[in-house]
């Protein structure tokens, strides 16, 4: 293959892009706004799926350095009522098909497996624009240009890309996280350690939940998640984080206290996430030279499956290149027919779907129902 791909975006889904085209001998450029590779935290924990994130990972030949992060025992799964009454209490016996991993030694695992010098740092695109015959130029805010023929959206719910394939823009979700963390858990908050175990924890209501896994290192990283309109949390001050704390607090007046403790006991301010996704079934018609990946191509709120998506969509479009040196076209048909049905998929548990969080459904019982298969 003789057009080298530009791909813009270091996430997950970009550099397992990348990292699939170098197996097959491929050259790729990646461009990325954060100056650095430890710029910023990378996020959390991420539950690697052996039906898409896995694969993708086996494509890019780095599954026994995945299986050297794995954190054991993470795939412990427990759901509290509300009142702290442990409802379901399931073993990490480490057959499960979702091994949990730090996001940020996941992606350190994609960038060292890449010739250096293939991320270009320090590169925010600010936009995009065709100049004819599928080649695109790309403008950053340092003043530079790209000029390519091949042309990979791999940066996010923003994308500076989509524009040149979708009119769509990302909306509300109508849900929130609000992110905080406890260190030193077992000994600084023995109750909600506790209450959380050797793996994930989740506590379940309608328009609301509290969800805590525990990460390297003794902490734990808790989501409190909130189906409330965008003015709703425009109301709370979060740059007070005392009182920022005490607000969310009150929409969990009466549950247990060690509960409750991971949001009111957070070493760290609460950071608000509001969550976005792009219209159901996004999709476009083919424009010659570009395509996009990931959140990219199809922002969803919070349900497990983005960061597996995107690297599945990384690896299938680096196989689909590779199958097709010679027709980038043909390639970029193949992969986009394969990824719009596929990011428009349900999201199944254990051959259940999964509630939304503002479901009369969202219960402890419920969630175990489906959890033991007796969901529909």
């Amino acid at each position: 293959m003789h057009t080298p791909v530009t791909i813009i975006g270091a996430g997950l889904g970009g550099l397992t892009l990348a990292r699939v085209l170098h197996v097959h001998g491929i050259p790729a450029t990646v461009y990325e706004a954060e100056p650095s590779p430890t710029a910023r935290a990378q996020g959390g924990m991420l539950d690697i799926h052996d039906y898409n994130g896995q694969l993708a990972l086996e494509a890019a030949g780095l599954l026994d350095e995945f299986r050297a992060i794995v954190l054991e025992g993470r795939q412990t799964m427990r759901v509290l009522d509300r009142d702290g009454t442990v409802l379901f209490d399931k073993a990490d016996d480490g057959t499960g098909g979702r091994p949990e991993v730090q996001r940020g030694e996941l992606r350190q695992i994609l960038l060292d497996s890449l010739p250096a010098g293939t991320v270009r740092w320090g590169h925010k695109a600010v936009g995009a624009r065709t100049l004819g015959e599928g080649r695109h130029e790309v403008t950053f805010a340092n003043g530079t240009t790209a000029v390519t023929s091949l042309l990979v959206g791999a940066d996010g719910a923003w994308s500076r890309v989509r524009p040149l394939l979708s009119t769509a823009t990302p909306g509300y979700a109508g849900t929130s996280f609000v992110e905080t963390y406890l260190f030193d858990a077992d000994t600084r908050h023995p109750a909600a350690a506790k209450a959380v175990g050797g793996g994930s924890m989740i506590a379940p209501a309608p328009g609301k939940e509290i969800f805590a896994h525990r990460e390297s290192d003794d902490t734990l990283h808790t989501y409190v998640v909130l189906a409330r309109p965008q003015d709703w949390f425009a109301a709370i001050d979060f740059t007070d984080a005392a009182a920022a704390t005490a607000r969310i607090s009150q929409e969990f007046d009466g549950w247990a206290p060690e509960l409750t403790a991971l949001i009111t006991d957070g070493d760290t301010a609460p950071v608000l996430r509001p969550h976005h996704t792009l219209p159901a079934g996004h999709r476009w018609d083919r424009v010659p030279g570009v395509t996009l990946l990931g959140d990219a191509a199809h922002l969803a709120a919070p349900n497990g499956e983005g960061a597996n998506l995107a690297m599945q969509d990384g690896a299938e479009l680096g196989k689909a290149l590779a199958a097709h040196p010679d027709d980038i076209e043909t390639a970029l048909t193949e992969y986009e027919q394969a990824m719009f049905p596929r990011s428009t998929a349900p999201v199944i548990f254990d051959g259940a779907e999964v509630p939304g969080i503002d479901s009369d459904d969202n219960t402890g019982h419920r969630l175990i129902d489906m959890l033991n298969g007796q969901g529909s």
